[in-house]
């Protein structure tokens, strides 16, 4: 069975009032005025990188191509705005039949973004598009976030394994999406099923100090979970003596010992002292998992320490500290009456601040330098300069309302290693700094 094929796992009818109230005014006012059909372009995008970050990450693209696809009013969402007034009844009509029916085209996922990327790109009908704002920002910003957060422990790592197991300190279905976006930033595994059952990412895990603590004694409980999960498992070994508890799990398990994780006290010490202290009793396969409220930098605190996997909770499914890119979704073009062959016209919002935004419809391009490392993100809305042209970054990912951009999550993550490495090295200095590269437009 193909998890990714059931359909979006929440208790709702369909993703359709993943929306603010405003859309839906906006579209009675925009129908009764006469302009709903007019095409339109909008583009989601950041002004800005979080605070100190180098790139971004895209993730949640195709959760967004689920989404648009389960975006459907169906009678027990109608009865809801009808019972509470909040559009009226041509408009409930014409929610009725909504099918987004016009393309999508934006960067694939796993791909880096810089400020000022159009991320992704919907074109169709202001009716059509305008209600897919709240949904596809809330799927982007969260995913992203966590992503970016995941990339940088990833490459903290320096190729040493990486398990999500941030459940418990999330919603239940940010979970889930957590630990997707999670494995398309470098994460190899996680702890939760459902991420497991849904997007059929590798899940691992054994025992809490719990297990432990229900045993008269810690080789009880070691001996009971070799009986169980076999000598290759994973012991947790701070319950109470660390050294005890190493010599102890050797003696139950055997040299065949798989791992010992360790999720308190000073773990630069410790780690040093458990590897030590297993090779001399002959366990040297014995692998050391670390945990505890762990982050990037703490990860390249340990760079030197005997540590083969890092388990990351709290700090990953908040995102490190940016919980949220701040994308917005803006309108940049639109035709000037609801003819087919009315010509686009840009339009952007003009601000004192930072709120301005640059209207047309744009593409975009990383333009390397004489080495083949990316040195700027190219974005510009008349026609591609001829050297840039193989280089451009959006992809198609909805055709006339079909989906035709869905693709396995092994891509996307393999795109993302790809993607990084195409960067300056500066880019996984975990310093603050600006963006790596600049933006250009043109």
């Amino acid at each position: 069975m193909n998890a990714a094929d059931l359909g979006l796992p929440v208790d709702v009818p369909s993703t359709a009032l993943f929306t603010d109230q405003y859309e839906l005014t906006m579209l009675q006012a925009a129908l009764k005025a006469g302009t709903a059909e007019r095409r339109s372009v909008f583009e989601a995008f950041t002004r800005r990188l979080p605070s100190g970050r180098r790139y971004g990450v895209v993730a949640g693209t195709g959760r967004v191509l689920d989404a648009v696809e389960n975006f459907r009013f169906d009678p027990a969402v109608l009865g809801f705005l009808r019972e509470r007034g909040i559009v009226d009844e041509p408009t409930l009509e014409w929610l009725a039949d909504y099918r987004f029916s016009g393309d999508i085209w934006g960067y694939p996922e796993g791909e880096v973004y810089f400020p000022g990327s159009p991320i992704l790109r919907v074109e169709g009908s202001f009716a059509e598009c305008v209600l897919l704002e709240t949904v596809i920002l809330s799927i982007l910003n969260h995913d992203s976030a966590i992503a970016a957060a995941a990339s940088r422990m990833s490459a903290a790592a320096g190729g040493r394994r990486l398990i999500e197991m941030g459940a418990r300190r999330t919603h239940e279905l940010a979970a889930v999406a957590s630990a997707r976006a999670a494995y398309v930033g470098g994460f190899d595994s996680t702890s939760d099923l459902a991420a497991g059952f849904r997007y059929g990412i590798p899940t691992v895990g054994t025992s809490a100090h719990a297990f432990t603590l229900l045993h008269d004694s810690e080789r009880d409980a070691f001996r009971a979970q070799v009986d169980s999960l076999g000598r290759g498992t994973t012991l947790l070994v701070d319950t109470y003596d660390v050294t005890e508890a190493v010599r102890t799990a050797v003696e139950v398990a055997g040299p065949e010992l798989g791992a010992v994780r360790i999720d308190s006290g000073d773990l630069l010490l410790v780690a040093h002292r458990v590897r030590q202290q297993l090779d001399e009793l002959g366990a040297r396969d014995t692998r050391i998992v670390v945990t505890s409220d762990l982050d990037e930098y703490a990860i390249a605190s340990l760079a030197a320490a005997p540590v083969d996997a890092y388990g990351v909770g709290t700090q990953l499914v908040t995102g490190s500290g940016h919980p949220t890119c701040s994308m917005v979704y803006k309108l940049v073009a639109r035709a000037e009456s609801a003819d087919a062959k009315a010509p686009l016209v840009p339009v952007a919002k003009k601000s004192l601040g930072a709120k301005s935004s640059l209207g047309g419809r744009k593409w975009a391009a990383r333009r390397p330098d004489r080495y083949g490392m990316a040195e700027a993100e190219v974005v510009g809305t008349g026609p591609v300069p001829a050297a840039l042209a193989d280089r451009q970054l959006l992809v198609e990912l909805v055709k006339g309302g079909e989906v035709v951009g869905r693709e396995p999550l092994e891509a996307a993550r393999e795109r993302h290693i790809k993607a990084r490495s195409g960067l300056p090295m500066s880019a996984i200095q975990l310093s603050r700094g600006e963006p790596v590269i600049p933006t250009e437009y043109v």
